[in-house]
C-alpha cells in the first residue's frame, strides 16, 4: 500500500459569491473546508494552501501559493513543494467546495490509482468531470507540473493544463461542487430520505448521553449504562410456595399448636413426624422436609394428626433459597430499558440504584404567530391543539418534558431559543413548526448560523417530509416536527423511539407488522402515515381521506400505518401504536 496524501485547496474568495472566504462557509454546521479536512483525516500527509488558519490541527502543513490567488496550479506545486513524499505516494487533489465529500469517495479515487493509472478525475452526480478532485502518483504529478512550469510558468494555469491525456475518470458520490449561492441554498437542502434511511442516520449520528448513577424508581424510560447485577438470594431463603402444612418426615404428622406466617420472626424446629401450619411466602421451620398444600391432605382434629391424601401427588410445595437467583445473577444486561418491570426486579434483587443513561430530558417548543394557547381567537389565528398533548406522548416514549412553550417566528427568536435549550438541562429540543423552508420558516437557517449539524433534512412520508434532525454544536438535539397537528403526532411517534434510543444506547426494538387490505388504493409515492382499523380477520384497513389540520382521524384508533411507496393490496406496512 503506497504512501498517501492530500493536498487541500482553501485559498481565494468565491467571485461569484461576492468575494466572501468560501471554504468557510457553513453547510449543516461544518465549514467546507472541515468537510474536506475530515474526508482525508485518515490519510498519511494533509496540506492544506490558502491563507493561514491558525485553529486548524498542528498535524496539517499549511502553506500558500506565491503570489496569492494565483490559481489552483500554482496552490498545488506549493502543496507539493511543503511536504516530502516517495515516487511512489498517491496525492489527492481537493477543492474545499465539495460540501459532501466524505472518506469513502477519497479511498475510490486513490484504489483507482496507481503507476500503470498515474491520473484518476472524479466524475460528479450531474457527470462533469472535477479535476479538482482528483488522485495523482506522485511522480506524475510532480513531472506534470515540472514541464508546465519551465515551459509556461504555473500562475493563473487551468487545470486543464496538466489534466492532460492519458488520465482516467470514476464516478464518485459526494462531488457536487458549490460556485454560487445557489449551490451552497442546494447544499444546505438535504435529499429526502426513507423513514429507515432516517432513523439509521439518526442511529449512526448521535451520541449517547453520558451515564450517571440513579435511584432506578426515579429512572423510567433511561437504559441501563452497566449490568443489573443482584445483590442478594431470591427467595433470601427457603419458604412456602402455597397455604398448607411444614412437615418432617413420613406421614401421617402430628400437628404442632403454632402457626407459620410470612414475615415473623423467629425460629422454629420440627421433629421427626411433626407438622405446622404454613402461609405462603413464610419461611420454613428447621427440619422440614417439604411442605404439603391444604388441597392434598386431610385433617383429623381430634387426633391432632394430618395425612395425605391417597390419590395426592408427591410434591413438596416449597421455594429453596436462590430458586429464582443467586447473589451475582444478572437480572438485565446493559442497554435494557428501565420500565416497571425492571424496577420490581432490581427491588427483588435488593438493588435500588444503578448506572442509567436518561431519561431523556426535552423541551417542547410550538412555533407561529397564528398559534394562540389560551384565550379568544382573533381573525388569522389557530389554537394550539397539540401543545398540550405532546408532554404526553413523549412521556409515552420515556422522555421528561421539562418545559412547553410558544414561541412567534422571527429569525433572532429562533437563534435565542436554540441557544437558551443548552442552559435549560434538556437533552432534547422538540419544535413544532416553521420547518418547511419557507418565507416564515426560519428555523434552518437558524441552525445553520448557529453550526448545527443536520442529520435528517427531509424525509419522503407523507406527512412528515419537512422534519429535521439535528444537532447543535452544544450537544443539544433538536427534533423539528411539521406544523399541523396530524403531521407533528405521527411524525414525533415514528421518529422519537429511535431518537430515544440513541440517546441512551438502548436497541430499538423490531417494529410490528400488519397486512394493509387496501394498500394499493392508498399508496402514493412516497410512504403515507394513515390511520389504520382492524379487521375481524386481523388485517388493517388505511384511512385515506385523514385530515391533518386536526386529530379527529385518530379517535378510536389504535394505530397509524406507514403504508409502504407504490405498494399493493395486502403489503406489509409497519404499525405504530398510538398511546393512550
Amino acid at each position: 500500500m503506497p504512501p498517501t496524501a492530500a493536498v487541500i485547496l482553501a485559498g481565494g474568495r468565491g467571485t461569484r459569491m461576492g468575494g466572501v472566504d468560501k471554504p468557510g462557509l457553513l453547510v449543516h454546521g461544518r465549514r467546507l473546508l472541515d468537510i474536506a479536512l475530515s474526508a482525508a483525516s485518515h490519510l498519511d500527509a494533509v496540506v492544506v494552501v490558502g491563507p493561514h488558519r491558525p485553529e486548524l490541527d498542528p498535524g496539517i502543513t499549511q502553506t500558500q501559493e506565491s503570489p496569492a490567488g494565483a490559481g489552483p496550479v500554482e496552490a498545488i506545486w506549493a502543496g507539493l513543494s511543503a511536504t516530502r513524499l516517495p515516487d511512489n505516494a498517491v496525492v489527492v487533489v481537493l477543492a474545499s467546495d465539495l460540501p459532501h465529500i466524505e472518506a469513502e469517495s477519497v479511498d475510490a479515487l486513490i484504489a483507482a490509482t496507481s503507476t500503470d493509472n498515474p491520473v484518476t478525475c472524479a466524475v460528479d452526480e450531474n457527470n462533469r468531470t472535477q479535476f479538482l478532485f482528483s488522485a495523482w502518483t506522485f511522480r506524475e504529478l510532480r513531472q506534470r507540473l515540472s514541464t508546465l512550469r519551465e515551459s509556461s510558468g504555473l500562475e493563473n494555469q487551468p487545470m486543464k493544463a496538466i489534466v492532460t491525456e492519458p488520465f482516467s475518470t470514476l464516478s464518485v458520490a459526494g462531488t457536487t461542487d458549490c460556485d454560487t449561492p445557489e449551490d451552497i441554498d442546494r447544499a444546505r437542502s438535504h435529499p429526502r430520505l426513507t423513514v429507515d434511511q432516517a432513523r439509521a442516520a439518526v442511529r449512526n449520528s448521535l451520541t449517547a448521553l453520558p451515564p450517571h448513577r440513579a435511584d432506578l424508581a426515579d429512572s423510567l424510560g433511561a437504559t441501563l449504562a452497566q449490568p443489573l447485577i443482584a445483590l442478594g438470594d431470591l427467595p433470601r431463603s427457603d419458604v412456602s410456595a402455597m397455604d398448607g402444612y411444614a412437615v418432617s418426615g413420613e406421614g401421617p404428622w402430628r400437628i404442632r399448636t403454632e402457626i407459620r406466617i410470612a414475615g415473623a420472626d423467629g425460629q422454629l424446629e420440627l421433629g421427626e413426624g411433626e407438622a405446622i401450619r404454613i402461609a405462603t411466602g413464610a419461611h420454613l421451620p428447621l427440619g422440614a422436609t417439604s411442605v404439603i398444600r391444604d388441597e392434598y391432605l386431610s385433617v383429623d382434629e381430634p387426633s391432632r394428626m394430618v395425612r395425605r391424601l391417597p390419590d395426592a401427588p408427591h410434591r413438596n410445595d416449597a421455594r429453596p433459597r436462590g430458586e429464582d437467583w443467586t447473589t451475582g445473577f444478572t437480572i438485565a444486561p446493559t442497554g435494557t430499558a428501565v420500565t416497571p418491570a425492571v424496577i420490581s426486579a432490581a427491588a427483588s434483587g435488593e438493588v435500588f440504584d444503578a448506572l442509567v443513561r436518561g431519561p431523556v430530558r426535552a423541551r417542547l417548543i410550538v412555533t407561529g404567530d397564528e398559534i394562540r394557547r389560551t384565550g379568544p381567537l382573533r381573525e388569522g389565528q389557530t389554537r394550539d391543539s397539540v401543545g398540550g398533548i405532546l408532554p404526553y406522548l413523549l412521556e409515552s416514549n420515556g422522555v421528561r418534558c421539562v418545559a412547553n412553550s410558544h414561541l412567534r417566528d422571527t429569525a433572532d427568536s429562533f437563534e435565542r431559543v436554540l441557544a437558551d435549550g443548552v442552559d435549560q438541562e434538556a437533552d432534547l429540543l422538540v419544535v413544532i413548526g416553521a420547518t418547511g423552508g419557507g418565507a416564515a420558516d426560519e428555523m434552518r437557517s437558524a441552525l445553520d448560523r448557529l453550526g448545527a449539524r443536520t442529520i435528517v433534512g427531509r424525509v419522503a412520508s407523507r406527512p412528515g417530509g419537512s422534519q429535521i434532525t439535528a444537532v447543535l454544536p452544544s450537544g443539544l438535539v433538536v427534533l423539528g416536527l411539521p406544523g399541523n397537528p396530524y403531521a407533528a403526532v405521527t411524525t414525533l411517534l415514528t421518529m422519537l423511539p429511535t431518537v430515544v434510543a440513541a440517546l441512551t444506547g438502548s436497541d430499538t426494538p423490531p417494529p410490528l407488522l400488519g397486512i394493509i387490505e387496501n394498500a394499493a388504493a392508498v399508496s402514493s409515492d412516497a410512504v403515507r402515515l394513515l390511520p389504520v382499523t382492524q379487521s375481524e380477520d386481523g388485517r388493517w384497513r388505511a384511512d385515506p381521506s385523514v385530515r391533518t389540520a386536526h386529530l379527529a382521524g385518530l379517535i378510536e384508533r389504535s394505530a397509524f400505518a406507514l403504508v409502504p411507496a407504490h405498494s399493493d393490496d395486502g403489503a406489509v406496512a409497519e404499525l405504530v401504536v398510538l398511546p393512550r
